[in-house]
């Protein structure tokens, strides 16, 4: 029978170990912005070094404004500085798969915002390109339409089952996939949304949202990725995409 002391000898000891296996995952955790030997294996890019806004660009503008900045390893929007709106990648993407943290502020909405065509005619993101949504759940006005929560294919499909971000402070990762029209979205790896664009329901989607009167919404294979300035701070980090 095994005394008293023994018992909590032997749990100082498991504790010791579990404290010590801790230690060795956290030493072996990949580092933010950066890009594993199987991933670049794999075809993923980085579109944030993590060090600066290198690739990025405001709408419609030549360089970044100073509302986008680099805090902590994260691009990070403030809502106060002077220079805001949307930024988008310099590079257009078609099929692609895209991964991306995101830490929203309270009561926080912003989007990821995929095949936007930046023309002096169309002068946001939205009216050409597809929205993921980043949203605190919590406090943001948005958070009482199912199809505007965090991970929807914003106003056009999701629910509060499927819409499950983390805490407001806490980093999410979202995936988006496109693939020959095909289009699916995961939050914290739940699939959140699924569609192909040009399909029966793609038709009927568009036809019951807001969108069903913009004539050049959604129409496009390819495009910019948008990072938008809805108002709030957010920050984004782990950007990667790879071709498909």
């Amino acid at each position: 029978m095994m005394t008293k002391s023994r018992k909590q000898k032997t749990k100082r000891t498991l504790c010791a170990i579990v404290l010590s296996l801790a230690v060795v995952m956290q030493a072996f955790a990949q580092a933010p912005n950066t890009l594993s030997n199987s991933e670049k294996k794999d075809g993923w890019k980085l579109l944030f070094d993590g060090k600066s806004t290198k690739g990025w660009h405001t709408y419609l503008k030549d360089g970044v404004g100073n509302a986008w900045r680099v805090e902590d390893g994260a691009l990070t929007f403030d809502p106060t500085a002077s220079e805001r709106g949307d930024i988008v990648t310099d590079d257009i993407y078609g099929d692609f798969e895209l991964s991306i943290d995101w830490k929203i502020s309270l009561g926080g909405n912003s989007g990821i915002i995929f095949n936007v065509q930046e023309k002096p005619e169309f002068n946001a993101t939205y009216l050409t390109g597809i929205e993921m949504q980043v949203l605190d759940n919590i406090e943001a006005g948005d958070r009482h339409i199912p199809n505007h929560l965090a991970g929807s294919l914003y106003d056009l499909i999701g629910n509060a089952e499927v819409s499950k971000p983390k805490a407001v402070g806490e980093w999410n990762t979202a995936r988006i996939h496109q693939k020959d029209g095909e289009i699916t979205l995961w939050l914290n790896d739940v699939k959140t949304a699924s569609v192909k664009r040009g399909s029966s329901t793609w038709d009927e989607l568009i036809a019951n949202s807001k969108f069903k009167d913009w004539k050049d919404f959604a129409k496009y294979d390819s495009g910019k990725i948008a990072l938008q300035d809805h108002g709030n701070k957010v920050a984004f980090r782990n950007i990667k995409i790879r071709k498909l």
